[in-house]
């Protein structure tokens, strides 16, 4: 256990000096990024340990992972983000423990989202998941709707009981305009929230960046990245 905070605690530093340094050359504070650490397949001890050392936002892509670690960590000051794709059948327990689902992508998860939050009389912040690979009618290959789709489901989720909206998140696409251009994604990002704020102004969130590109995302004016692999190393193979 000494051996992982140590371990978690080193790599937190390396993780936090590159935002720093990104916040620098961007012209930014660092207070305007917040780092969220995404925790999956890793312990709950490692959440505990983070939040020892720290950390208060963490997050999840997988219901079965993050639901039985949450309840273990429940007494802890944590923010839990929900981030990977979501089924509607497990809207249940993830509104039980997320604080913000950060991969709302379609008006079926909207309303189950919606009903569940007024069910367990919770506030659920929600984020619109852009795909910058789709075309205006498709969702991406890593979920999220297409910029065309935003304004729509942002409508949507500002209206519904129980949600919030707080703003978009993207991953860097792998295929299409934007592969291998995170900043450019990111820049494009940027612009997708400037315009969603003009009709929802207090949804200033933009989530973007992970372990490989958060300086880009930095730069390009990202308020939160999700960092995993940079702090917690190599996730072990499930199965």
């Amino acid at each position: 256990m000494t051996d992982r905070k140590g371990e978690l605690a080193a790599n937190l530093a390396k993780v936090e000096a590159r935002i720093t340094a990104a916040c620098a050359a961007a012209g930014r504070k660092r207070e305007e990024v917040t780092l969220i650490v995404v925790t999956k397949t890793y312990p709950a001890s490692d959440v505990r340990i983070l939040s020892e050392l720290g950390a208060r936002h963490v997050a999840e892509n997988r219901d079965q992972d993050a639901a039985p670690k949450a309840a273990a960590c429940s007494d802890l000051p944590l923010v839990w983000h929900f981030v990977g794709q979501l089924q509607t059948n497990k809207v249940r327990s993830v509104v039980g423990y997320a604080d913000l689902v950060q991969s709302v992508d379609r008006s079926r998860l909207v309303t189950a989202l919606s009903k569940e939050a007024v069910r367990q009389e919770r506030e659920v912040g929600c984020l619109i998941q852009v795909a910058l690979d789709a075309g205006e009618s498709l969702r991406g290959e890593r979920g999220g709707v297409a910029p065309g789709g935003i304004e729509e489901l942002a409508d949507l989720v500002a209206k519904s009981p129980g949600l919030r909206l707080d703003g978009l998140m993207t991953v860097a696409p792998l295929s299409g305009e934007y592969a291998g251009r995170q900043q450019e994604a990111f820049e494009r990002l940027m612009d997708l929230s400037t315009d969603l704020r003009r009709a929802h102004p207090t949804a200033n969130m933009v989530s973007a960046g992970m372990s490989a590109d958060l300086e880009e995302a930095v730069a390009a004016g990202a308020t939160h990245v999700r960092v995993g692999t940079a702090v917690l190393g190599v996730r072990p193979r499930l199965g």
